[in-house]
């Protein structure tokens, strides 16, 4: 189980914002979103082809960025 520490004097809204954003970043809110409600086989690939594709987009413009950096240099 993932939790934090409150800090002496710390409001709890900002101990709550650390959270939720530790989660997030570990990609425990994803997954459940995700598991709150089954998901077909169909549902499971649709969802895989999304971040696919947002995926190759960022590695693709990444890789664009270093081969432009290394003509130039």
């Amino acid at each position: 189980m993932r939790g934090i520490d409150i800090q002496k004097g710390e409001p709890v809204d900002r101990a709550l914002k650390r959270l939720k954003s530790m989660l997030d970043s570990e990609g425990i809110l994803e997954e459940m979103r995700r598991r709150r409600a089954f998901e077909t086989v169909t549902q499971r690939k649709q969802r895989k082809e999304r971040t696919a594709s947002k995926r190759h987009a960022i590695r693709w413009r990444f890789q664009r960025d270093k081969a432009t950096e290394e003509e130039g240099a």
